[in-house]
């Protein structure tokens, strides 16, 4: 359900700092992060101070990314990664020869999920109904969540067909812009967080 709104809200999604099983693999697992990225960002509390609300997905490396950033950040399932399922801690490569027609099926479809977890279209479908669901109050809010749930919500916004999810590249510590008035989102912008990656 649409929520009604009085006025503009501000959604601003920041992916999350890298972890080190992130960098390795390509379906990652949850970690801890990156100790370098881990000083990186101890520089910078208080960059991101003018929000109404922090919300954060309920994995680690989202916990230890407001925490270094300084921001006191509430749990939010709908924040979550997508679910890759049997895949978790895998390469490309290695899903490739474990399961070659799974694999193919799941590169060319948004809403394949061969591996037991989400399909694309599933989390477009879950962030989805979170944003419409938004309030206008509180006017400011930012989600720090994952690569996936970010390619959602613009997917969302942009209105298009989830075939688009796969075209659209958020590095990490990345944030999105979007914005609501009534039942409609505009996605403004794609801001690196300072240089540290």
């Amino acid at each position: 359900m649409v929520a009604r709104r009085t006025g503009t809200i501000r959604l601003h999604l920041l992916c999350s700092a890298s972890t080190c099983s992130r960098n390795a693999v390509a379906f990652a697992s949850d970690g801890s992060l990156d100790s370098s990225v881990r000083e990186g960002l101890s520089k910078l509390p208080g960059h991101l101070s003018f929000f109404n609300a922090v919300l954060r997905s309920p994995s680690l490396c989202a916990g230890q990314t407001a925490e270094m950033l300084g921001l006191e950040a509430a749990v939010l399932p709908q924040l979550r990664d997508c679910d890759f399922g049997s895949w978790i801690g895998l390469s490309l490569e290695e899903v490739r020869l474990k399961a070659p027609e799974g694999f193919a099926v799941w590169l060319r479809d948004p809403r394949a999920a061969p591996h037991g977890g989400e399909s694309f279209v599933d989390v477009a479908r879950r962030v989805g109904q979170w944003m419409d669901g938004l309030s206008s109050n509180p006017r400011s809010i930012l989600a720090i969540s994952h690569t996936s749930v970010i390619r959602a919500a613009i997917v969302h916004a942009l209105g298009v067909g989830p075939d688009s999810f796969r075209h659209i590249d958020i590095a990490p510590l990345t944030r999105a812009e979007l914005s609501a008035f009534g039942e409609r989102w505009t996605f403004s912008a794609l801001v690196p967080l300072k240089d540290v990656r």
